[in-house]
């Protein structure tokens, strides 16, 4: 008997890693070099997809939830395929924007405007972001973009935030990595994440974060790793890769590909990731 357990303990694992691996070869990358004439700005867009939910979606029996993921300042958009395949392997239409162009002015610091003088490059980015879910809305008319999942890393974790910000009606989830500057929103209707670096090169301003009794008000789950700034892309090492996918994979089971509707919110995690050092 207790052979036999063991048997299909081995077969059961077995196939759940056959499952994990499949998820991730059945996914499918695509380049969108998008323009948009009204603003006369180039928008390239890396979409990733399963291709079964996708041909579920073809067929009008289902309904991709999506996820828009922000670049980091200096960092493409093509620099986060970890995030993107959590994200597809669960069932979603992932679309990692490039928000920057080498025309654009760079990014500066202004002490005492509203974001630190970055209101201007949040609101094209937001712009930017109307435009790709306008587009990817012609493309794949059988997706949810009522329901959007923010994602972003640095800056374009900032970008995640403002967009949620003035647009809570269109977002239910928030994921960023070590945003910096814009206040988490307060909204016990988005699930929020947010992994946070111990690079002592990239401060948090102050009023950012929110109060640990904030966070247990909203359900907003904050981890603190180890790891450097820009660790928080394809750039890291796989083991901190590693642990973001577990989590963030974690904190996606919380609501199933299937079920789009609000995910209670009532049970935070405010936690540290991996061994320290943690400041």
């Amino acid at each position: 008997m207790k052979r036999a357990l063991a048997v299909l303990a081995c077969i059961c694992l077995l196939s759940g890693g056959l499952y994990v691996a499949a998820s991730k070869w059945a996914i499918r990358h695509e380049t969108l070099n998008l323009f948009d004439t009204t603003r006369q700005r180039a928008v390239s867009v890396d979409v990733a997809v399963r291709r079964d939910y996708e041909m579920k979606a073809d067929d009008g029996y289902w309904r991709l939830p999506v996820a828009l993921i922000s670049n980091g300042n200096t960092v493409k958009n093509t620099e986060y395929s970890f995030l993107e395949n959590v994200l597809a392997a669960r069932g979603y239409l992932v679309a990692s924007i490039e928000q920057d162009l080498p025309s654009d002015p760079p990014l500066v610091t202004k002490v005492g405007l509203p974001y630190v003088g970055r209101l201007d490059v949040y609101k094209r980015s937001e712009a930017n972001i109307l435009f790709v879910v306008g587009q990817l809305k012609k493309i794949q008319p059988h997706a949810d973009y009522d329901h959007l999942t923010m994602v972003g890393h640095s800056n374009g974790g900032d970008v995640a935030m403002y967009f949620a910000k003035e647009h809570p009606q269109m977002v239910s989830k928030i994921i960023t990595l070590d945003n910096l500057r814009v206040p988490f929103v307060l909204n016990h209707k988005m699930k929020i994440l947010s992994f946070r670096s111990s690079d002592p090169n990239f401060k948090t301003d102050p009023g950012v974060l929110p109060t640990p009794e904030e966070a247990k008000a909203e359900g907003i789950d904050i981890v603190k790793t180890p790891f450097q700034h820009t660790w928080l892309s394809d750039r890291g090492p796989d083991e901190a890769k590693e642990k973001i996918e577990a989590t963030l994979d974690k904190f996606l089971g919380a609501s199933s590909a299937s079920d789009l509707s609000p995910v209670a919110t009532d049970n935070p995690l405010i936690a540290k990731m991996g061994p320290a050092p943690y400041p």
